[in-house]
């Protein structure tokens, strides 16, 4: 990657990007960055040898492709300041900001520009996250192709052609880590009251679902048949698998999964 990098904001998803790109190869002085914290960019210059810009319009300037990770409460305060400079520059954006549709980005900028909204996840905080990417019109192919490099640094990516799709995707592998560690933590939890010591049923249900995740990948099998493999007639998981189906787990997921996506929707329309 031969383009200049700028980061608005250096939270924990910046940095976890950048430690990423690092990894992969890209040179850290084509790296910038820009937090109101002097401390924080004092921690980023030192832990990466990045550059650290005076100010985002000092960034703007100097990057071909400008990330954007600030809270989403904060996005219009900050944009709204930084028109002229992305209006002369006109940078590839990726937006990496929760609940924050395109349309509002070009609203507080004042002109269209190009713009990918990037819905990533937790795990991109140790190389294993999973990324739903959107591009609008005006994002040209290589410019695609230079955010999901970036992405990828990070974890897997996947594009949706629908901005609306990237509520879908905050709905699952958004805000799916907690899904999943609140099954775990009720896994560990039933077989601590069994008698079982904490630290081993961690230990054993953290490796039982990496290893599933893992076999899933691997397999050619559908899910449905992989259950079966392990689902013996008259055995223990069927039992199990008999409560879950009584007492509706696919409909409680669904509901779930449903609230979160609407809840998306909702914080768009309020945040923009």
């Amino acid at each position: 990657m031969s383009t200049t990098i700028g980061f608005i904001g250096g939270g924990n998803m910046a940095t976890s990007m950048i430690g990423g790109m690092i990894t992969s190869g890209v040179d850290a002085t084509q790296i910038c960055v820009f937090d109101p914290s002097a401390a924080r960019m004092q921690d980023l210059r030192t832990q990466f040898g990045l550059r650290c810009c005076e100010d985002n319009n000092a960034l703007i300037r100097s990057c071909d492709v400008v990330v954007i990770a600030i809270k989403p409460q904060v996005m219009s305060s900050v944009l709204t300041p930084l028109a002229a400079s992305f209006n002369a520059k006109r940078p590839l954006l990726i937006s990496v900001v929760a609940g924050i549709r395109a349309d509002s980005i070009d609203g507080w900028l004042a002109q269209r520009h190009a713009i990918v909204r990037v819905m990533p996840n937790t795990p991109a905080l140790i190389g294993a996250g999973a990324s739903g990417l959107y591009s609008t019109e005006l994002v040209s192919a290589a410019q695609r192709q230079q955010a999901e490099q970036l992405l990828n640094t990070v974890g897997l990516t996947f594009w949706v052609d629908n901005e609306s799709d990237i509520d879908a995707v905050t709905a699952l592998s958004g805000s799916g880590p907690a899904y999943f560690m609140l099954f775990i933590e009720s896994l560990v939890n039933a077989a601590v009251k069994a008698g079982l010591n904490p630290d081993t049923a961690l230990s054993l249900a953290v490796q039982t679902a990496e290893g599933s995740a893992k076999l899933i990948k691997s397999s050619s099998d559908s899910l449905p048949a992989l259950i079966d493999k392990v689902t013996s007639p008259g055995g223990t998981t069927e039992q199990a698998m008999q409560q879950f189906r009584t007492h509706g787990l696919d409909k409680l997921v669904a509901t779930a999964f449903d609230a979160a996506h609407r809840r998306a929707t909702e914080l768009a329309d309020e945040l923009g």
